[in-house]
């Protein structure tokens, strides 16, 4: 039984880079429900490791860094898909920290601004660009976001208003589009995963294992379970969902104060 309304659904996914990526696992979540899917990631390299997984699916390059790549995605894509697509899998995100653990008031400008520009201001460019491919009745568009901008962790640093800064776009792109379209912008809001992305951030380890006993089951999100929440926002299923983010902390943001953790401190 085809539920989730996604069989034979085009959907572009971007930011695979291995097999622990959100982008990989809702890939896999889409295939298995017999969607198309098509992927983009960032450099030829990537795309020959990509290839590696993925099989006869097509995989085009796109560092979102440039215009003009964006705009040959647009371009590449409508050549494979001239009906176009149904969805987008905005799962792109990046930050240095070669300046290592800073205080958030010593972040540095080129740093800041370079997150802003891949991590958020890609999906307003992808967004932009692809809008005349994404079916306008039934379309979705999906980005990942992360559970709370408003925990003040010291590791993660000028991310947490970057993805704020994430977080508000969605909106404003739901809005827009709204004006000629039905086209759907919502985020899924991860708690702490295990990704190769997460394991540059500095003290990674130790907050995750912290947010693990923080979860009311005391078991981390799965990433398995995050690409659950975006085949399902990309489907039919979900069309009364807009300019929302849809939380998966597994209970986390409600145990601050779990009578274990405030024991053991």
């Amino acid at each position: 039984m085809d539920f989730l309304q996604l069989a034979g659904r085009s959907v572009l996914v971007t930011g695979v880079a291995n097999r622990k990526s959100v982008a990989w696992h809702t890939a896999r979540v889409l295939t298995e429900a017999g969607a198309d899917v098509i992927y983009s990631v960032r450099s030829e390299t990537r795309r020959d490791a990509v290839r590696k997984l993925v099989g006869e699916a097509p995989v085009l390059v796109c560092d979102v860094e440039h215009q003009d790549q964006i705009d040959r995605l647009r371009d590449e894509l409508k050549a494979l898909r001239p009906g176009g697509i149904h969805g987008l899998v905005h799962s792109i995100a990046f930050a240095d920290y070669s300046a290592g653990w800073l205080p958030f008031h010593e972040t540095p400008r080129k740093a800041f601004l370079q997150a802003i520009d891949i991590s958020c201001y890609s999906l307003v460019a992808l967004s932009n660009a692809l809008r005349d491919q994404i079916d306008r009745e039934h379309g979705s568009v999906v980005t990942i976001s992360i559970s709370t901008t408003r925990m003040a962790a010291e590791n993660y640093g000028y991310m947490a208003p970057v993805k704020a800064a994430l977080d508000s776009s969605l909106c404003f792109l739901a809005k827009s589009f709204s004006q000629f379209s039905k086209i759907r912008f919502n985020a899924v809001c991860p708690g702490l995963l295990k990704t190769s992305a997460s394991a540059g951030i500095p003290g990674y380890v130790d907050s995750f294992l912290f947010a693990e006993k923080a979860t009311l089951r005391k078991q981390a999100v799965q990433t398995e379970e995050v690409a659950n929440a975006v085949a399902f926002l990309l489907s039919p299923r979900s069309s009364g969902i807009n300019s929302q983010g849809l939380v998966i902390d597994a209970g986390m943001g409600t145990n601050y104060f779990d009578r274990d953790l405030v024991g053991g401190s």
